[in-house]
């Protein structure tokens, strides 16, 4: 005698099973509007994590079951470019359960995802997120639809190249004490529209020198991470409307703002707040990563540039030389041991070298572009017997090789207070 199956039972199980596992890691937003022309940024949140660790990440045309592992991955033969090291602005919460990703598309991936469209393909494309369980489990894939579209209002507002300027574009801009400096603007490219939000602030010499992280946008950083982020001191705010149209010249702060009246190195940051956005923003309880929705408007996967100027004289426009501190000069004792260089267009990176009297190498360190400032560890002095020192920086190009190298400096490191 067959048993008879109520109608709606086929249509409950067939539910149940299309819900995710209790382990499956979730994340917001599962689609995004990407531009078919150029880069886009978007915030991600991945939440469920357990004994996870991300990895690497891929765009790729089309997906394949990933047994024995988890989720669907990328087709090999598919592949349109990995996440550059670069470029990856992710971070993992300190609980390990969820984690934030910035995607930021290369112009080379979107190009490939165009053209494979216009050859016929599907005109969507997907990154994929590899997680690497700690426990020997398996692998898990989590992926994010990219719908190719012209970047406009429907995109995520982020933040695709920044420059900031002086009026008429001095490579190194040199003002006497007392004096007003020109006026100053950033020139922004972005994809989608809405507010832009923010402040000038300025970096005044003697002040902790910003590091990578303070110079992202908020907007880029996971919420726990927003409001560690070091300020100085507030110039002017800013709250513009970005129409759809791509670009827009941001006016700086009112030059008779800009401080002149001590001598030295000083550094005006640009910093974006994020703003609320429909098309970017990620609702934490659809990732499984808590409760509320985060802003995202104004993401960007890079650190904002630093426009210097400096109060007194300074080396000549184009040559690559040290700031400060001056040749011979004397540090006192608890004074923070901070060096500054002019930078050169063509570095990469910055390689600062400390040698003691006898020429012997006391330390190393390397600073990104864009930042020409660095505050080296306090115990540097006990490193030094005497209490005298050489320094220098060496610029580095893409391969790590010495493009250009200072003229070395003496430092004496005062002991005591005469």
């Amino acid at each position: 005698m067959r048993r008879w199956i109520p109608p709606i039972l086929p249509l409950l199980l067939a539910a149940m099973s299309a819900l995710p596992a209790a382990a499956e890691i979730r994340r917001d937003p599962v689609g995004v509007n990407v531009n078919m022309q150029g880069a886009t940024s978007v915030f991600i949140t991945f939440g469920g994590l357990s004994n996870q660790v991300p990895v690497e990440a891929a765009w790729c045309g089309d997906l394949v079951p990933a047994a024995p592992d988890i989720g669907q991955k990328c087709d090999p033969g598919s592949v349109f470019g990995l996440l550059p090291i670069r470029f990856d602005q992710s971070s993992q919460s300190a609980s390990g359960s969820s984690f934030t990703d910035i995607m930021s598309i290369p112009p080379s991936v979107a190009r490939r995802a165009y053209q494979a469209a216009a050859r016929g393909s599907d005109p969507t494309f997907f990154y994929v997120r590899r997680f690497r369980h700690l426990g020997g489990g398996p692998d898990e894939y989590v992926f994010v639809t990219c719908r190719l579209s012209a970047g406009g209002a429907r995109s995520p507002l982020a933040l695709l190249d920044v420059r900031l300027r002086f009026d008429g574009d001095p490579t190194v801009l040199s003002v006497e004490r007392g004096q007003t400096p020109p006026a100053l603007a950033a020139e922004i490219a972005y994809n989608g529209t809405g507010q832009l939000k923010g402040r000038w602030e300025v970096v005044l010499p003697g002040d902790a020198p910003p590091q990578s992280r303070d110079l992202l946008t908020e907007a880029t950083l996971p919420p726990e991470e927003r409001p560690l982020q070091r300020r100085y001191t507030e110039l002017q705010r800013f709250n513009v409307f970005l129409p759809p149209t791509g670009r827009v010249v941001l006016p700086g702060p009112d030059p008779r703002l800009l401080p002149t009246a001590v001598e030295g190195m000083h550094q005006l940051l640009l910093r974006v707040e994020a703003s609320e956005e429909r098309e970017g923003d990620s609702n934490l309880g659809a990732a499984g990563a808590g409760q509320g929705i985060v802003p995202a408007g104004g993401v960007a996967g890079f650190p904002l540039p630093v426009l210097r100027y400096y109060v007194g004289s300074v080396p000549a426009a184009g040559a690559f030389a040290l700031v400060l501190p001056a040749d011979g000069a004397r540090v006192p004792p608890g004074q923070p041991l901070d060096f500054s260089w002019d930078q050169r267009a063509s570095a990469v990176l910055y390689r600062i070298e400390y040698n003691d009297s006898a020429d012997q190498q006391l330390f190393t360190a390397v600073v990104q572009q864009g930042i020409g400032t660095y505050r080296a560890p306090s115990w540097l002095r006990e490193r030094a017997a005497d209490g005298k020192l050489r320094w220098r920086v060496v610029a580095l190009g893409p391969e790590g090789e010495d493009v250009a190298a200072t003229v070395w400096r003496w430092l004496e490191l005062v002991r005591t207070v005469p």
